[in-house]
């Protein structure tokens, strides 16, 4: 595994119950700002692998990016089922659910 590839399955892998994180800003954490359409390949390649909660990466607005129905539908539950309230288009507001890793 790349090493960028490792820290981006890390960080998913840390975001906590009820916290969301942008592809562009688990990029950024990972060391590669302008990467995160690599984030997107990592969460469809090995989520499942990884276990990760890939349910908690959201787009840089805070919205569910999910195009299908079906995906759309499961984040939007798995967002909801932690307490995380999303709104009209599937909007999370980051001001209350981000999380910042690199902060107390």
């Amino acid at each position: 595994m790349q090493p960028f590839t490792k820290k981006v399955v890390t960080i998913i892998q840390n975001i906590p119950k009820g916290r969301v994180m942008t592809y562009g800003q688990i990029a950024s954490v990972a060391g590669s700002p302008r990467a995160a359409r690599q984030v997107v390949r990592v969460l469809h390649s090995m989520s499942r692998k990884h276990q990760l909660p890939w349910h908690r990466v959201v787009n840089s607005k805070g919205q569910i990016a999910m195009q299908d129905d079906a995906s759309y539908h499961e984040q939007l539950l798995s967002l909801e089922s932690e307490g995380i309230e999303v709104g009209l288009n599937g909007v999370i507001d980051l001001a209350d659910y981000q999380y910042h890793p690199n902060e107390g």
